[in-house]
């Protein structure tokens, strides 16, 4: 029963928000989607903490899907919580509850589904969503990016289709016709070496292309930029790692069939490709919110290098940097959204002397900045570091260095502009839109999420990072 409450909060949570009644809709409108992802993070943690296999037929959830769903409670509690709207019942408003519940009810659906029939309709469900909160501020560059979403993001779960059916045959071929992931990777169905072969390579570029994995990467700097802050943090540090977690399952069934060497090469072009992309139009970008988006595709990459990799230090890293990246993130672009409430524009050059105008917005700012480019004691040093010695030990030396030096510009050009809009002067004469109060309310929230970022690295996820692992091991 406890595996049906996520998906069932959300749906009910969103059906309550988009109710046109406007005398007690309002505190509904305002903080559905604050409860919702409460209920993600409690469930997630409960299932963590449980340590057990807990099976309800259809859902199912072992040490990577409990893991998973606490991290997305933990990056949704961030992003809803930090980006609280002021309360009104619009239709508007009501919309935009309504979608991020549903967004993040398909989420943990994707996470708990013991079949990649069902993860597939997940993710489908979360184009829908998420289609409709990128182009919620209804200006033609938010319409636009919306419509590049769709358009890409259904090409790519039309390849994942496409892989979910050959995958299904091949286990049908072996007359035991499923799609369950504790059946595909317990051996004791007898797959179809080509049919897997294919079915592997087509799932996971599918999934790729949501995960912003170069070089279907195109549709994720639009989407971010343009979408409201809270959503903009939910696809980076949720809707990516949720695509990506799928990408790991399909890997974990194809790999004992046909071997590790075909999804091993792909991971790795995407990975590195990624990598190289992303550093390049980091080392360019003049637009804060776009370079945060390109900081999105740098990170995915590199997890997809580490998940090239293999064995268990490269997956415990991986797994580490999916919460160390995705609440960073959600922190970022809730921070990046207070400064356009403040300054009215993205433009990097348009914001200067923050940290002494306004180091409200600026100190957690920056401490999620140092985060993000894996300085200690954040987590991202330790998963980044992880990777590095991983890759080394595994004979892939020549990877890690391209790794290092995409880090390596991707660093030097975030720096660049991070430090410019923090400690340059005062004097840039900013647009004449109107301004909002930041407030201080997102700064509980964004604390909350560094802490948990900091602590993360050194104690506390060492085995369920393990037991998580092991199941895709």
């Amino acid at each position: 029963m406890v595996l049906w409450l996520p998906p069932a909060a959300g749906l009910l949570l969103a059906a309550l928000a988009a109710l046109p009644v406007p005398r007690w809709s309002r505190p509904i409108v305002r903080f559905a989607p604050v409860v919702m992802a409460v209920v993600l993070l409690g469930t997630g943690v409960g299932l963590v903490a449980g340590d057990q296999v807990v099976d309800a037929g259809v859902l199912r959830a072992d040490a990577l899907s409990a893991y998973l769903l606490a991290v997305v409670g933990a990056v949704g509690l961030t992003a809803t919580w930090g980006g609280l709207r002021p309360a009104g019942a619009t239709a508007a408003d009501r919309r935009y509850a309504a979608l991020v519940c549903a967004f993040l009810a398909a989420m943990s659906l994707a996470v708990l589904a013991d079949n990649l029939g069902v993860v597939w309709i997940a993710v489908e469900a979360t184009t829908i969503a998420t289609a409709f909160l990128v182009g919620h501020h209804g200006t033609g560059r938010a319409l636009e990016a919306a419509w590049k979403y769709v358009v890409l993001g259904s090409v790519g779960v039309a390849i994942a289709l496409l892989g979910t059916v050959l995958l299904y045959a091949a286990s049908r071929a072996a007359a035991e016709p499923t799609l369950s992931w504790v059946m595909l990777t317990s051996g004791s169905v007898a797959l179809d070496p080509g049919l897997v072969k294919v079915a592997g390579a087509l799932a996971v570029l599918g999934f790729a292309t949501k995960a912003g994995l170069a070089p279907m990467h195109s549709w994720l700097p639009d989407a971010h930029s343009q979408a409201p802050a809270p959503v903009s943090g939910l696809m980076s540090g949720v809707l990516l790692a949720v695509a990506f977690y799928a990408i790991l399952r399909v890997q974990a069934v194809v790999d004992p069939v046909v071997g590790p060497g075909l999804l091993r090469g792909m991971l790795l072009v995407g990975g590195l490709g990624s990598l190289l992309v992303a550093a390049a139009l980091i080392a360019r970008q003049r637009d804060y919110k776009r370079l945060l988006a390109y900081s999105s595709i740098e990170h995915m990459g590199l997890m997809a290098v580490g998940a090239a990799i293999g064995g268990r230090l490269a997956l415990v890293a991986v797994l580490l940097h999916v919460l160390g990246h995705g609440l960073t993130k959600a922190v970022l672009f809730l921070g990046a959204g207070k400064i356009l409430d403040h300054t009215g524009t993205t433009a990097v050059a348009g914001v200067r002397g923050l940290l002494r105008r306004r180091p409200d917005l600026a100190v957690p700012f920056a401490f999620a900045t140092v985060a993000l480019l894996g300085f200690p004691p954040f987590a991202p040093f330790f998963s980044e570091l992880g990777v590095v010695l991983a890759g080394w030990q595994a004979g892939l030396g020549w990877a890690v260095v391209v790794v290092l030096v995409a880090l390596l510009v991707a660093l030097a050009g975030i720096v660049r502009a991070v430090g410019g809009m923090l400690l340059g002067p005062a004097d840039v004469a900013e647009t004449a839109a109107p301004r909002v109060s930041a407030g201080v309310g997102w700064l509980l929230p964004a604390g909350l999420a560094l802490a948990v970022v900091a602590v993360a690295g050194f104690f506390g996820l060492g085995d369920v990072l393990t037991r998580a692992a092991e199941v895709l091991l």
